[in-house]
């Protein structure tokens, strides 16, 4: 039995359907993605996406979709579906009866007394894409015409005809290859049996739209272009097997290689079973440099503030420690800039000292942790000296005041019209606390490890000690029970948001205990849901509950009020510590929803964010390397404590 399954009354209605998401991804950067019915829905939807170092290790959509339709006895069914301005066309969903998402994506239809199937596999270690067709039941053979749609363009874009493409098929063994623009890699279109044959019908397929981004706002309409078909005849309980791929395929093998990579395609029979291969997705090693992708389909790969929150998630708590350094090695040599001289999220090069705690925690050799990290981590503290960075900078009275005019310089950083949504300049509570976790870490491990008389001490003991006599004193809001948000020339600004509950939850905390527990009070009263930590308090007047609409409106709701299940692991760090295996039970219950939403918007992943308010709809990235770490580091606090 599959782990994730849908009926015949679900896949029919598009409302429901075309909402939640096949995706498959590998380790060099490749990607499929489209909704369970194959109707693209999104610029990034399609059956191959493939990385290009030529243009700058980019993802490039190549072939967007394939068409089938099954004749027999002189009728010809159409399984394909496309969107032309609101109308469907063809409407094959109405012929689809089943889909699972395991072992691999295979889709059932049925017309009449036909049974066809359709499975799909993206090959682990290439550009390429497997479909097998099988005829499973039918009164006679029947005849299949497969109808590939080109796209040939960056994921982030859309294309239209013009007289610049080239529409010449070249044939190469059983299928045809294309190069639609120059600098392009060929894409090669192939079958597993000789006895397939391409017609050439090239033909432009104007005004496709994409609905996610018709709601959205976005430019939503391209054309595509569809150089011909494949026809293939098919008998009772026989199959074959399409291929997809960057330069062209040995064809003798398509049908092994495709039953082998079904074979050991991992049977998902439990909820973390299936964490653990979502984490999998998230590392990506193209170029053999291993990377976190922030979230599939159209995130980055390689970016600092979410590969330092992930990586111990990605990797100590999903088996596989020997990742951790490798990762962080290649991260920390693509962001020497962002680590020592700017970036705009001015709290990310202060996330290394926490992720190294968490390494040292789980096993690490503490001296040679430092040993490999020390110089990285105090190279760190000395950027955030004065005169080094523009952004942010340390005052005399050692917080770290970070402001530049009309940027946003943290994690909340979405904007409107060019303006920041939340821009919180001044000195951030989550930011100072990290700072002062930096410190406490870096000084004990450089007295414990690093060299005798070490100048490094000398000079930071004492701004250590000015950042915890100024931290509380500068945050604590006495009336509300709370720390400030963030505090600027006009005085403390509390807002209500998790930025001081992540700040509590440092290792070394510069607050008292009970403004701990005082903090932890407030973040269960107004921010804690069932799909993660809400962005802002529901009391808020700027509150948004709902992630809908147009950007312009979901970039509203972006971070006053959606919830992240991000933050769900720094939450459930500081309430074990607070209130001990008593959390056991509701920590279950917070992780419980994530699992039977797995069906609801990229099938069997994990999502970017929610809905502040209930039912918590998901929304962002379908497959996010934030949320899925968190979770998997929530399950590693959950047998720890109960070990406890």
């Amino acid at each position: 039995m599959a782990y994730l399954k849908f009926n015949k009354s679900e896949l029919v209605n598009l409302s429901y359907s075309l909402k939640r998401e096949i995706l498959c991804a590998n380790k060099i950067g490749a990607y499929v993605n489209t909704s369970i019915v194959t109707c693209n829905t999104r610029r990034y939807h399609g059956l191959l996406a493939v990385t290009l170092d030529r243009f700058g290790g980019d993802k490039f959509l190549l072939l967007s979709s394939l068409d089938e339709s099954i004749i027999m006895n002189g009728k010809q069914f159409n399984l394909g579906i496309h969107n032309y301005g609101g109308v469907y066309e063809p409407r094959g969903h109405k012929y689809v009866v089943d889909y699972q998402a395991d072992p691999v994506h295979k889709i059932t239809y049925k017309v009449g007394s036909i049974v066809f199937t359709k499975s799909i596999i993206l090959v682990p270690d290439a550009d390429q894409v497997l479909i097998k067709y099988e005829l499973v039941e039918a009164p006679a053979k029947a005849m299949l015409q497969l109808k590939p749609f080109l796209a040939f363009r960056n994921i982030h874009a859309l294309t239209h005809q013009n007289p610049e493409a080239n529409t010449e098929a070249h044939d190469i063994q059983n299928g045809v290859s294309f190069r639609m623009y120059q600098q392009f890699p060929d894409l090669a279109l192939q079958l597993s049996t000789k006895s397939a044959a391409f017609k050439s019908e090239p033909y432009w397929y104007n005004g496709i739209t994409y609905s996610d981004e018709y709601r959205r706002g976005f430019d939503c309409v391209e054309d595509l272009f569809v150089p011909g078909r494949f026809e293939v005849e098919l008998k009772p309980g026989e199959s074959i097997v399409f291929s997809a791929a960057k330069g062209e395929k040995s064809t003798a093998t398509l049908k092994r290689k495709f039953n082998d990579l079904e074979a050991k395609a991992p049977e998902i029979s439990s909820d973390h079973e299936q964490l653990i291969r979502c984490a999998d997705t998230l590392v990506s090693e193209h170029n053999d440099r291993m990377k976190i992708n922030a979230g599939h389909s159209w995130l980055y790969t390689g970016l600092l503030r979410e590969t330092l929150i992930a990586l111990p998630g990605l990797t100590l708590y999903a088996g596989k420690p020997e990742q951790f350094e490798e990762i962080l090695d290649n991260l920390i040599e693509d962001n020497q800039e962002r680590l020592y001289k700017r970036t705009t999220q001015v709290e990310s090069p202060l996330y290394i000292a926490a992720i190294l705690q968490k390494y040292i925690d789980f096993g690490a050799d503490p001296k040679h942790v430092w040993k490999k990290y020390g110089a990285v981590v105090k190279g760190v503290i000395e950027s955030y000296s004065p005169g080094v960075r523009k952004e942010v900078s340390m005052q005399p009275n050692g917080l770290l005041w970070a402001q530049m005019y009309h940027v946003a310089t943290s994690w909340m950083n979405a904007y409107i019209n060019g303006e920041p949504v939340t821009e919180r300049a001044g000195y951030q509570v989550e930011t100072n606390a990290f700072w002062y976790n930096t410190l406490c870490f870096a000084l004990e491990m450089e007295a414990k490890y690093g060299k005798k008389g070490s100048e490094f001490i000398g000079k930071w003991t004492s701004i250590r000690d000015l950042v915890k006599q100024n931290y509380q004193p500068t945050f604590w809001n006495e009336r509300m029970k709370c720390l400030a948000d963030y505090v600027d020339g006009n005085g403390q600004h509390v807002d209500i948001r998790p930025n001081q509950m992540v700040a509590v939850s440092q290792r070394y905390c510069p607050v008292d205990e009970d403004v701990m527990v005082a903090v932890l009070a407030i973040t269960d009263r107004d921010l804690v849901t069932r799909r993660g930590i809400r962005t802002l308090s529901p009391r808020d007047v700027r509150y948004k509950g709902q992630y809908t609409g147009s950007q312009y409106e979901r970039d509203l709701a972006y971070h006053q009020g959606s919830t992240r299940p991000f933050l769900l692991s720094s939450y459930a760090d500081l309430s074990f510590r607070v209130k001990g295996p008593s959390f056991q039970n509701k920590v279950k219950w917070l992780t419980e929803g994530f699992f039977a939403d797995l069906a609801d918007h990229g099938v069997g992943a994990f999502s970017e964010l929610y809905d502040a308010d209930p039912p918590h709809e998901p929304h962002g990235a379908i497959s996010s390397a934030l949320s899925t770490a968190a979770l998997l580091e929530v399950y590693y606090l959950m047998n720890k404590y109960k070990e406890d």
